[in-house]
């Protein structure tokens, strides 16, 4: 097969865009469309989900946009891709193939499973000491099971937990007859299934230089970003553009931003091949087309990670809202007595965190307004549920002038810890079921390499001598950033705009310039990694987010704003690099 591989996405979370499936295959040509609907958090969702309803379990959202748009795919010859199946991919099979019966249509549903290892999770070692068997585990599947549907015939293939990528190399490799160690196209259609997994980030979603996309002032500006393609050729390497016509735009930056986005080392391990995104090439290719190549990959390790959910506990929060002069001493006050409320059967974790700060000589309330929020936690619903947040509101008369709250007293809820694993790959049966019924088990990979030394972290080179005028400015005026989650763990990705401000900025960012930046980071550890041909460095800070998404208190539990705060901060730099 000569020609390239056309993938789309449509989804990059659940919850995402409902009408992107219809507006991807009506806006313009595509052999294949994907959507990602998983995540750590939404594996919890899911699990949840399942103990109310054991057939259950997937995303139902994907059934209603194929209630939608499965005809349209099957008339213009779509192939559909698609991880929606969660902790139940033969349940959402079935429910397509009832779909497909009724509407009338000839459409070959495969799936994959053998992710789940619930069943095996004593066996496997997953239990933890502290919060006991998981409520779901999941290794991270590759893309064979995926290819072997595709070869079979089938229209849509339904996986559980596979990495986002797979849903691109997947398709990928049953296109262009890839075996599995053609390592270098495997790593490049992993870096294109990188930029698309996420949606829209890559085409201008959450980028750090929105204004020159949008004008936010003009007409146009409500108009959302398109949904992201790649072309995908016989060597891996990919053009990302988008359909014509569409919002946002496709650049070299805005590639960059989410090739920086959830990553940690430069080797990238997945479970069919490592991918070295330290040799990723990018340049543009035309109006809203950029050319990724001289992607290298290696094989992959010889474990699978495995997601684990536990049900930690409850948790409940309230939000002292803190008005005009005194902050800090009603913010005080209002601590010490909703602490001394709580007496000596208060709940095991209580955290305050401030946001915002009120503005002096204030023309308007909000201005003049400043947030206080307290976050617990306990294994006793009791401790977190209506006593806590009741006697939050009966501070209402009794507290600090101008009290008000955010929300009502509520009974608060359940919260997961995320918790990552390894297991040896031969633990994990993949298998594939295709559209006949036949189940096909796919072997582990034949070659593994540890990752090893190229997995260590970049050290700081020596700064350059600087000469000339030096100018105080905020470090987004000559860089981006995009920040994310990885489980417990947060990722800065950083990267500059031209030569000049990367060399600048590979000098002294540091890790322990981080620190400095983002004070909140000093107690952790982090790690720097250095990406020249992106010409970007790349934090892990480990810890920041505490025991994963659901269970964080922080005020931005996913970490999705770090980028912004870091680039919010002052730098002092040579004015010849602005």
């Amino acid at each position: 097969m000569s020609r390239p591989l056309r993938v789309g996405n449509a989804s990059g979370f659940y919850g995402d865009r409902f009408s992107a499936v219809r507006e991807m295959l009506e806006g313009g040509p595509l052999d294949v469309l994907t959507g990602d609907y998983l995540a750590e958090l939404t594996m919890l969702i899911l699990g949840r989900s399942k103990l109310k309803d054991p057939g259950g379990g997937y995303a139902s959202t994907f059934l209603r946009q194929m209630e939608d748009a499965l005809g349209l795919a099957a008339e213009r010859g779509v192939k559909i891709v698609t991880n929606a199946g969660g902790l139940n991919p033969r349940g959402l099979a079935e429910r397509l193939g009832e779909l497909a019966d009724r509407l009338g249509l000839d459409v070959r549903v495969g799936y994959v499973h053998g992710d789940d290892l619930l069943p095996r999770a004593q066996e496997l070692g997953l239990g933890d000491e502290r919060y006991g068997q998981p409520l779901t585990a999941n290794a991270y599947l590759g893309a064979w099971g995926i290819a072997e549907c595709l070869k079979a015939g089938a229209d849509v293939v339904v996986t559980g937990r596979v990495t986002d990528a797979s849903l691109v190399v997947g398709p990928s490799a049953a296109h262009f007859g890839w075996a599995r160690d053609d390592f270098d196209a495997l790593a490049g259609a992993t870096v294109a299934g990188h930029v698309l997994e996420c949606g829209a980030q890559a085409t201008g979603g959450n980028y750090a230089f929105f204004q020159e996309i949008y004008n936010v002032k003009a007409a146009g500006a409500a108009r959302p970003a398109g949904f992201p393609v790649a072309e995908i050729h016989a060597d891996g390497s990919s053009v990302i553009t988008k359909h014509d016509g569409t919002g946002g735009a496709v650049t070299v930056e805005t590639v960059t931003a989410q090739l920086l986005y959830e990553i940690g080392a430069p080797a990238y391990a997945g479970p069919d091949v490592t991918a070295r995104f330290d040799t990723i090439e990018l340049a543009p290719d035309g109006p809203d087309r950029v050319r990724i190549g001289g992607v290298r990959g290696t094989p992959p390790p010889p474990t699978t990670k495995v997601c684990l959910n536990h049900l930690g506990g409850h948790r409940n929060e309230m939000t002292f809202v803190l008005t005009g002069l005194d902050i800090e001493a009603k913010a005080d006050l209002v601590r010490a007595q909703l602490e001394a409320a709580l007496g000596e059967d208060r709940p095991s974790r209580v955290e305050w965190t401030t946001v915002g700060a009120a503005k002096r000589d204030a023309e308007t309330q909000g201005e003049a307004t400043a947030l206080l929020r307290c976050a617990v936690l306990d294994p006793d619903p009791e401790k977190v549920g209506r006593a806590f947040s009741n006697a939050a509101v009966e501070l209402a008369l009794a507290g600090y002038p101008g009290f008000t709250m955010t929300s009502p007293p509520g009974k608060g809820g359940p919260y997961g810890v995320y918790r990552p694993a390894f297991v040896p790959n031969e633990e994990v049966e993949h298998l594939a079921v295709l559209p006949d019924g036949t189940q096909v088990s796919i072997p582990p990979a034949p070659r593994t390499a540890s990752l090893g030394a190229i997995s260590a972290g970049g050290n700081s080179p020596a700064a350059p001598s600087e000469t000339g005028p030096m100018r105080e400015v905020p470090l987004g005026v000559i860089a981006g950033a995009r920040s994310g989650d990885k489980g417990g763990d947060a990722n800065i990705g950083v990267w500059a705009r031209t030569p000049a401000q990367f060399s600048w900025l590979e000098s002294h960012l540091t890790a322990e310039r981080l620190q400095e930046l983002l004070p909140e980071t000093k107690e952790l550890r982090v790690v720097r990694y250095v990406l020249p041909n992106l010409r970007a460095v790349n934090f892990v800070v480990e810890g920041l987010l505490q025991e994963g998404v659901s269970a964080s208190t922080r005020f931005d539990p996913q970490g999705k704003a770090l980028g912004e705060w870091l680039r919010s901060r002052s730098v002092i730099v040579p004015e010849a690099v602005l």
